[in-house]
């Protein structure tokens, strides 16, 4: 048996039979993530606001990718950077679907954090700062995972104040795509479009800031890079 059978089996999950478990715990997350792969090869990737996020990851310092749950799919372009030993995680749920979730982001070498935050924020914001701490970066849904849509949620405040990892706001725009049914209004690229990818200023929360100034300023941040990012202008 895989080591990824043992940990899924460990958590105690009702997966249902061998051949169950590996359709939908290995063959499905493996085709959604080569098929997802395959999409963002066809784009033609431009960076803004980069070089400032490349000299953190120079100089060592951690950093939290925050971004709009409706830009999930396409914020592997967001993260090309090499780190000497780990990089980036996220949160997952200990669901059935945060284990396909789990298993398909591991395919884009990202590290999943099991717990949710909606229903247990306290251990999840724990196992988050547990992973910081130990030299994941992280990226962030701060209205995930059910919204309200654009609503900033405090998780992203609280891990940077616990951390003193960086908080990067960040946003994926295309010339052309389809806005999905979802109550996230998710955004999916037209195959061979261009997207670009634009980070904000990076900042540090300071240890005892003020949450409603704090927060009022990444909402404001995230609303202008997401107003960019629906203007019709991109190409």
């Amino acid at each position: 048996m895989s080591r990824a059978q043992v940990e899924i089996k460990a958590k105690g999950r009702p997966l249902g039979g061998p051949v169950d478990t590996w359709i939908q715990f290995r063959l499905i997350p493996f085709l959604t993530a080569q098929l997802a792969k395959a999409w963002h090869a066809t784009l033609r990737v431009r960076v803004e606001g980069g070089d400032a996020v490349a000299d953190l990851v120079r100089q060592d310092e951690r950093f939290i990718l925050s971004f709009w749950h409706r830009r999930l799919f396409g914020m592997p372009l967001a993260y090309p950077f090499q780190r000497k030993e780990r990089g980036v995680a996220i949160l997952s749920s200990d669901s059935r679907d945060g284990e396909r979730s789990a298993a398909t982001w591991r395919w884009f070498g990202i590290h999943a954090v099991r717990g949710t935050a909606s229903d247990d924020g306290a251990k999840a914001l724990v196992r988050m700062i547990q992973a910081v701490r130990q030299g994941w970066d992280f990226g962030i849904t701060p209205d995930g995972p059910r919204g309200p849509l654009k609503e900033l949620k405090p998780g992203v405040l609280a891990l940077a104040r616990k951390t003193g990892a960086w908080v990067v706001p960040v946003t994926v725009a295309y010339d052309r795509a389809w806005t999905l049914n979802t109550w996230d209004r998710m955004i999916i690229p037209v195959p061979f479009s261009t997207a670009i990818v634009r980070y904000g200023e990076p900042f540090q929360v300071p240890a005892k800031g003020d949450d409603t100034v704090e927060g009022a300023k990444l909402q404001a941040i995230m609303d202008g890079l997401e107003a960019w990012a629906e203007a019709p202008r991109h190409g």
